[in-house]
């Protein structure tokens, strides 16, 4: 057994102590590690912050008008007319609230999602948003009308209250009620300080979009210029401004949204869509939650996706309009869609502070339950119209079926003989088909029964791969389970900077799938130290991935008219956010029994392909450099997987080891 003798601070020849060890306060995390809370390319995402609690105010019915100003000193204000942030005393903290909102990292009033809260839907969740532009900034100052009342509070030097809080009564004249934000950015954590226009005229052209009847202006004061939207034809008008050809049939517009007698879903929940179809040009796909723009999609765009399809489907097997061989996959007839989607979900998962993708697995269903029926009774109401959406998709799945079974007669006989474990998928399509590195049989058996035969490989590995990090090239093959991914992924072991041939890549999604246990953790370590010593190319196209099973699942009771239910969660903190969710809706503290998987092996096919193999609610990773260079990370592996780094590898661990975050 190994014992530990605790040292005096600040001995030790490395000089890490008990003092080496800093308790950051406030808001110095912001300011230490931007990039975690924002983007750091320009100021854009921090004033966001600001002009999202605008329209959340304008989205909970408080406010016509949103007024943002470029002013010729380099600072943006927001301005509107909602009810104005509280300024009293918080009732324990003993401060005034607006302090507390813009200087306290997750204080907010949007945690409460229950009828009684500020927010029934919004944006902000997390209650660091204005908190992180205050924190970058060098100054902000902010001015509040509310109750009669004018109060004023300025920040600077990142979050310091410079001049306190100045409460006095309104003049004639003067705004009822509304808050106005002028923000300075501090030019230290940003790449560049001009703002990108086109992208930000896009942001507040959609607010209004997204708000019919609500009025935004963007006034420049270097160019003495002034832009004002309000849109009262909402997402139809929009999109079909943005089309890139003439659709060819009508736009397909509804909306659905839950009501008291929805057994599955809160009140209010739901979505308003517009979806057009186009022969020519790139389509055009918005989404947005609470009126935040997901510019990388997520599950709400998942679910339109399948209700598109399913809806579809439906129509081409009720007029038999599929020819002989022909099979049809939700991307031929998403191809040539183009939408704008805006969902409403009472408590949004988002993935990263900036809520670029929406992580929530309710969404899927949400989204879908509402687009189905109705698109549904769409088509059977205008049946030449799905006629000509169904030719555009089986015309698209037909390339799709000629454009691989060319890439399979251009491979011939030159392909190697498959590993007879494998289990392959049908399709010979490489941008769809994946193949799962699997840890263990029986956890492939799972796999394999919970697939989707069409595009889904299995590959099971029996235990710990081969360390190959010091490995020379043709000593690889000694190794079983290293022969069976090289030969079953069609590409050959090759260095940084070699020319590779990816023509024989049987596979356009390469995805490691373990247990999310410390053991798993490190076979997935392995494997990917065996693809970026020896497969590099893999990674800088974009071919790698890491899966992300469950590690709970909670069981929830039947409960009035709402079913038993079946929640799984990724890590412990997703685990507390989804019981204090239960306790909010109501479920009886205790009533819910937690399981934790121990591995794979575990989880039937149906929990494996609903939690980890399923495309619309799995979460996958890409693997990717990030923000390092190829050099850097070669020397990071080298000290965690060399077999003479252990001084060095230990050291790593206690200094950074604590830092370490998983991108999700």
């Amino acid at each position: 057994m190994a014992t530990h003798t605790k040292q005096p601070a600040g001995s030790g020849s490395n000089g890490y102590s008990e003092g080496s060890i800093r308790v950051l306060k406030g808001l110095e995390p912001v300011k230490q590690r931007p990039g975690m809370y924002t983007r750091t390319d320009n100021p854009l995402h921090i004033i966001q912050e600001v002009l999202d609690n605008a329209a959340d105010e304008a989205l909970a019915g408080f406010g016509k008008k949103i007024r943002f100003t470029l002013h010729a000193d380099g600072s943006v204000s927001v301005e509107d007319e909602g009810r104005g942030i509280p300024f009293g005393l918080h009732p324990e903290e003993q401060a005034p609230v607006v302090e507390l909102v813009f200087t306290r990292l997750h204080a907010g009033g949007k945690f409460d999602k229950d009828s009684g809260g500020a927010y029934s839907f919004s944006g902000g969740l997390h209650g660091v948003g204005v908190s992180v532009t205050n924190a970058l900034a060098t100054r902000l100052d902010v001015t509040i009308y509310r109750d009669g009342q004018v109060a004023r509070l300025v920040f600077g030097n990142g979050g310091e209250v410079i001049e306190p809080l100045v409460v006095r009564k309104a003049e004639s004249g003067e705004r009822r009620q509304g808050t106005t934000v002028r923000v300075w950015p501090d030019a230290k954590y940003f790449e560049s300080m001009a703002l990108p226009m086109a992208e930000l005229t896009h942001l507040l052209r959609s607010k209004a979009v997204l708000m019919p009847g609500v009025a935004v202006t963007l006034t420049n004061e270097k160019t003495r210029q002034t832009q004002s939207w309000q849109y009262k034809g909402g997402l139809t008008d929009y999109l079909s401004q943005a089309l890139p050809a003439d659709p060819v049939i009508p736009l397909f517009e509804g909306e659905g949204f839950a009501d008291r007698h929805n057994d599955s879903f809160a009140v209010g929940e739901g979505a308003a869509w517009c979806v057009a179809f186009t022969e020519d040009g790139q389509p055009v796909r918005e989404s947005y939650v609470n009126l935040i723009p997901t510019t990388a999609g997520g599950t709400h765009d998942s679910g339109l996706r399948d209700g598109l399809f399913q809806a579809v489907k439906g129509f081409i097997e009720m007029h038999a309009l599929l020819p002989k061989g022909v099979k049809l996959m939700p991307e031929d007839v998403f191809s040539r869609a183009s939408y704008v989607l805006s969902a409403k979900i009472l408590d949004p998962q988002f993935q990263g502070q900036i809520k670029e993708k929406l992580n929530s697995r309710d969404a899927v269903r949400l989204v879908s339950s509402f687009v189905r029926p109705a698109l549904e009774l769409w088509l059977n109401q205008h049946v030449e119209y799905g006629k000509r959406i169904a030719e555009l998709a089986i015309k698209a799945a037909q390339t799709r079926q000629r454009a691989g079974q060319k890439v399979e007669k251009r491979k011939g006989s030159g392909v190697a003989v498959l590993p007879g474990k494998l289990t392959d998928c049908e399709s010979r399509d490489t941008a769809y088909n994946e193949v799962f590195l699997v840890e263990g049989d029986s956890a492939g058996g799972s796999a394999k029964m919970g697939r989707n035969k069409e595009t889904q490989a299995i590959l099971p590995l029996r235990g710990k791969v081969l360390n190959t990090w010091e490995v020379d090239r043709d000593r690889l093959f000694a190794n079983n389970e290293i022969h069976d991914i090289a030969v079953a992924i069609g590409v050959d072991p090759h260095g940084p900077g070699e020319t590779v041939d990816l023509s024989g890549l049987r596979y356009g999604k390469i995805c490691i799938l373990s247990d999310a246990d410390v053991d798993g953790a490190h076979i997935q370590v392995l494997l990917l130290t065996l693809f970026f010593r020896h497969f590099p190319r893999l990674i800088e196209t974009g071919h790698v991935y890491v899966a992300q099973p469950p590690l709970y699942s909670v069981s929830v009771p039947a409960r009035g008219k709402k079913p038993a239910a079946k929640l799984y969660v990724l890590s412990e903190q997703e685990l507390t956010s989804t019981l204090e969710k239960l306790r909010k809706d109501g479920v009886r503290e205790g009533s819910w029994s937690i399981g934790r998987f121990k591995g794979l092996g575990e989880m039937n096919a149906e929990q494996l392909w609903e939690t980890t193999l399923n495309p619309d609610t799995r979460h996958l990773l890409q693997v990717q450099l990030g923000l390092f260079s190829f050099a850097q990370t070669e020397g990071f592996i080298t000290q965690l997987m060399g077999k003479g780094e252990a001084a060095a590898r230990r050291e790593l661990m206690e200094l950074h080891g604590d830092d370490v975050e998983l991108d999700v």
